[in-house]
């Protein structure tokens, strides 16, 4: 006997693009320029946005930390500490053909827990990234 499986609607781009403006909007409330980087449950980009004034690394940071997140389902702030020698991930870094970037601000996106997609958030210093991030999935399990 099967279990019925439930659907689980996906990250929309009215979603993505709410949490491109929540990251946004924390970050310049905290007088931060960063970009945002939204991903689909199957890594595909559903929405970005680089402020003028941020560095442009952040744009590659924040999707990178987007990717990070979705694929090991974690916020990479979780994860710094299993990519240093000795760590369970130590390697993996350099094993994939698409690089992860360890560093905080990528956050899964889940929905009635199902992993539906991701953010990053790249600009700030990482504990202000993964902020930004937290407050963004934060306001879209509100709306």
């Amino acid at each position: 006997m099967s279990t019925p499986t439930v659907a689980v609607a996906p990250l929309t781009t009215q979603d993505a693009e709410a949490l491109l403006e929540a990251a946004r909007a924390a970050a310049e409330a905290a007088g931060v320029t960063v970009a945002v980087t939204v991903l689909d449950a199957g890594g595909h980009l559903l929405a970005f946005r680089r402020d003028d004034r941020a560095v442009l690394i952040a744009g590659e940071t924040s999707t990178r930390k987007a990717y990070t997140a979705l694929q090991l389902a974690t916020p990479t702030a979780d994860l710094v500490d299993a990519v240093q020698p000795g760590g369970l991930f130590h390697t993996l870094p350099t094993a994939l053909d698409r690089p992860l970037l360890f560093i905080a601000g990528g956050v899964p996106v889940h929905r009635d827990g199902r992993l539906i997609g991701a953010i990053g958030v790249g600009g700030g210093a990482p504990e202000q990234d993964h902020g930004f991030a937290t407050a963004a999935v934060e306001a879209l399990v509100r709306r």
